[in-house]
């Protein structure tokens, strides 16, 4: 009688945990769906199981905006990684160097002080603003879903 007493406790202390966990993943999972970027809700709309391609924009590198009376030279260097399906691969590849003039045409327009001061995020927003602007003008669509920064060097 006593060991069907603890397996009955011991099951339904299980069973509290585990729906304990459940409620916390549940409510994390919905609690940080309002904060997901534009950049992941791109990635969000590819269709479930398509493979996603990474494609390396190497050595960026820009002199930033001297403010008045700053004598030191200072520079940005990055290297850019964009998602894109195998669908849009080549039209990505194709699309490298003009990838590689907006970026830098975005990131030598900000002042060192402004990019000391940037998070990784804010850089990447920067980054897809400027491309959504320039395939707007252009009327295409983005051969990619979202742009990372796989290394960034302030100097």
């Amino acid at each position: 009688m006593n060991k069907k007493l603890v397996l009955i406790l011991v099951a339904v202390l299980l069973l509290g945990a585990g729906a304990a966990g459940g409620a916390v993943w549940y409510l994390k999972g919905n609690a940080a769906a309002p904060a997901a970027s534009a950049s992941a809700k791109a990635a969000e709309e590819k269709k479930p199981g398509e493979p996603l391609k990474y494609l390396t924009i190497e050595k960026v590198i820009v002199m930033l905006r001297r403010q008045p009376g700053d004598t030191v030279p200072h520079y940005m260097s990055c290297d850019l990684v964009i998602s894109t399906t195998v669908k849009q691969e080549k039209e990505a590849k194709e699309a490298l160097p003009m990838l590689r003039s907006v970026a830098v045409r975005a990131l030598s327009a900000l002042p060192m002080e402004k990019a000391a001061m940037m998070t990784i995020d804010q850089f990447v927003e920067e980054l897809n603003k400027a491309y959504d602007e320039t395939y707007a003008k252009e009327q295409r669509e983005r051969p990619f879903q979202q742009v990372m920064i796989g290394k960034l060097i302030l100097e």
